[in-house]
């Protein structure tokens, strides 16, 4: 799901997200909990203000940001949505 984030820039440009927008609704980020990279990819594990964690995406070649995995505060590894799945549930 493409998604608009909002980055710190410090030593480089998109060094870390500082919040993202899901269709209307905004979601500041209160700790970066991972980040790794890939080839043509940068990866954010975050926990966002609504206790969930989401794991974005940035293409360094599109300059573009993804949700590619989100979990509800409180729930269990069983309830991690990937991709579209369970995106709805993110807008509502």
């Amino acid at each position: 799901m493409k998604i608009r984030v909002e980055t710190y820039d410090g030593y480089r440009a998109g060094e870390r997200p500082l919040r993202f927008h899901i269709g209307a609704k905004k979601r500041e980020v209160m700790e970066v909990l991972d980040r790794w990279f890939g080839e043509d990819h940068d990866y954010f594990k975050v926990i966002a203000d609504d206790r969930g964690v989401y794991v974005l995406r940035y293409n360094r070649s599109e300059e573009s940001w993804e949700l590619t995995q989100y979990r509800a505060a409180g729930a269990g590894q069983e309830s991690i949505k990937e991709g579209r799945a369970g995106t709805q549930d993110l807008l509502n």
